[in-house]
C-alpha cells in the first residue's frame, strides 16, 4: 500500500483518508459505493471462493452497473495475480517503498 498510497494521495490530497485506508478501510469516512467496493475487493482477494452472485447484486443495490462490477473484479484480480508473482518468485520491495531509503543492507 506504501506506493499505491502515494499516488491516492496525489489525487485525493486528503492524507488522513490515506493514511485511515492503510491502517483499515472500514474505519476511513467513505460513502456507500466505495465501502461496498472495497468490501467485496478484500472479501474476493482473502476469500474468493466466498464470493457469491449475492456479492455483485449488492454492488448493484450501491449503484455500481455490470461493467463498474466487471472492473472492480478485474483490477482486484489482477493485483491479486502480480501479488502472487512478486511473492511466489521472492520479489522484494526496493528499499525506497519499504521505507527504509537511510538503511544499509
Amino acid at each position: 500500500m506504501t506506493h499505491h498510497g502515494e499516488g491516492l494521495l496525489r489525487l485525493t490530497k486528503n492524507s488522513r483518508l490515506v493514511d485511515t485506508l492503510k491502517m483499515d478501510f472500514r474505519q476511513a469516512e467513505l460513502d456507500a459505493p466505495d465501502l461496498a467496493m472495497l468490501e467485496y475487493a478484500d472479501r474476493l482477494t482473502r476469500q474468493p471462493w466466498t464470493v457469491t452472485e449475492d456479492d455483485v447484486i449488492a454492488l448493484r443495490e450501491t449503484g455500481f452497473d455490470d461493467r463498474d462490477i466487471l472492473h472492480i473484479n478485474m483490477i482486484a484480480g489482477y493485483y491479486a495475480f502480480v501479488n502472487r508473482l512478486a511473492d511466489g518468485l521472492g520479489v522484494e520491495l526496493e528499499a525506497f517503498w519499504r521505507g527504509d531509503q537511510g538503511r544499509q543492507g
